[in-house]
């Protein structure tokens, strides 16, 4: 039996890809679904989100992001939501999305050639191909069907990064000439072109780049989806904290310990997948550590944005995430605070400040809901997905901003490790990689995807 420590969106989405392979599964958490899957946007956006020093995050994001499209399908399929309508009023369409407690073990915020996985761009870098890919229809774009569209609101209809100053529109040209080089899906835009595409953006927004392949997703709608779709494979949820690891003699880890008023106080595992987010480090010697980010969400009768807007004012950057009931994300601060989860007003007021300067009608909206979360950031800011070198132990952490977005592909490396096949008669591979049996038999691109995220690159330094 497998036992995965944290019930975030990475830790719920290997458990269900786990069980839909056969594999005995079992979760524990104190409080699933409450951490930061809770408080992220859900921004796909491996192209808007790039910048020069994370490449190998690009490869990682795009070869994730052409897996959503499938995961969604089977995901929405197995909660029995392919024809639910989609929740009004911001409510997620199940009660049981879990919790709020602090304690939540969960990661989260963020180029594909011909055969579907990340191809080489004209420089050498990651581009995108033309066609082809699970998910991906004929000019690139994501194909999603109705079920994933109402039922966990996931949208393909791009990211639109703007600038406000002289200063911010020649920071955004300079992304713009690299992420040319690279090859990625990108237009340069106008003030007045960036208008038209969204008419309620300010007039002073000198210009913008649209990257049209971005997508996004409702990380609530998913966990939820989530929850109920392991509950209808049998999966058990064990709502505790993972006190520690359970070693044998040999220094093999055979289970979790758990808090010592739990009964039972341990479980037995064959393998214990450790996806518990910013509190990774307190279970296993891994450099991950919690990086704050205060989000707000705001509600309209209608939709004020059509697509993701991110932009910068005077250097600072924030992004709004329409949903499509009319609620808007505005996020997020990042802050290097340790465990701190309070919402403060200077982190409000400044999400506030930023998003009005571009979005000047943000200021009438009803405020729904604020939350601050902890993601789990690394020294590169690449996940740790993989063996980890202790026998037993297999990590799936450090996602930082990216959980949300890498949740596909973490889910497939880890059933990859596990020797199964992965096939759950769906289209596009998605379960598994490329039906491999192990990280070590992959070939290709999968091989290379794993060890840009292997744990060996931080054994010297652990």
């Amino acid at each position: 039996m497998d036992v995965i420590v944290g019930g975030g969106i990475v830790g719920l989405s290997i458990a269900w890809r786990l069980a839909r392979s056969g594999r005995p599964v079992t979760v524990v958490d104190p409080a699933p679904a409450s951490g930061a899957s809770h408080a992220a946007a859900g921004m796909l956006a491996p192209v808007s989100e790039v910048t020069y020093t994370e490449t190998p995050l690009l490869r990682l994001g795009m070869a994730s992001l052409r897996r959503w499209p499938s995961f969604a399908a089977e995901l929405a399929e197995d909660a029995g939501w392919a024809e639910r309508p989609a929740a009004s009023d911001g409510e997620t369409p199940v009660a049981d999305a879990g919790g709020r407690g602090a304690r939540a073990g969960a990661s989260d915020g963020p180029a594909a050639g011909p055969s579907g996985g990340p191809g080489v761009g004209p420089s050498g870098g990651p581009g995108v191909g033309p066609s082809g890919g699970p998910g991906v229809g004929p000019s690139g774009g994501l194909e999603i069907g109705e079920g994933p569209r109402r039922g966990l609101d996931l949208r393909a209809d791009g990211t639109l990064d703007v600038a406000f100053g002289a200063d911010d529109l020649a920071a955004l040209d300079e992304l713009a000439a690299y992420m040319d080089k690279l090859g990625l899906p990108v237009e340069r835009l106008t003030g007045r072109e960036c208008r038209r595409l969204e008419p309620m953006l300010a007039p002073s927004v000198r210009g913008g780049l649209l990257a049209p392949e971005d997508a996004w997703v409702d990380p609530r709608r998913v966990t939820a989806a989530l929850l109920v779709a392991l509950d209808r494979l049998g999966v058990p949820l064990v709502r505790a904290r993972a006190a520690g690891l359970l070693r044998d003699a040999d220094g093999k880890v055979v289970g979790v310990r758990l808090e010592p008023s739990r009964e039972p106080s341990e479980i037995r595992a064959e393998r214990v997948v450790l996806a518990a987010g910013a509190w990774s480090a307190e279970l296993a010697d891994v450099p991950v550590r919690p990086v704050k980010g205060q989000i707000m969400r705001l509600r309209s009768p209608q939709p004020l944005l059509s697509r993701c807007v991110r932009g910068t004012v005077h250097g600072s950057y924030v992004y709004l995430v329409p949903r499509g009931d009319g609620e808007l994300v505005v996020g997020a601060t990042q802050e290097e605070l340790g465990f701190d989860t309070r919402v403060t007003a200077g982190g409000l007021y400044e999400l506030l400040r930023d998003a009005r300067e571009l979005v000047p009608g943000v200021s009438e909206l009803e405020v729904a809901d604020v939350v601050a979360g902890l993601r789990p950031g690394t020294p590169d800011n690449l996940p740790i997905i993989g063996p980890s070198g202790t026998p037993g132990l297999t990590l799936a952490t450090g996602h930082y901003r990216g959980g949300v977005l890498l949740a596909p592909l973490t889910a497939a490396l880890v059933l990859a490790d596990s020797g199964s096949s992965g096939s759950s008669g769906g289209s596009g591979d998605v379960g598994g990689l490329g039906g491999l049996g192990g990280l070590g038999g992959l070939g290709g691109d999968e091989g290379e995807l794993a060890a840009l995220c292997s744990p060996g690159r931080f054994r010297e330094i652990s």
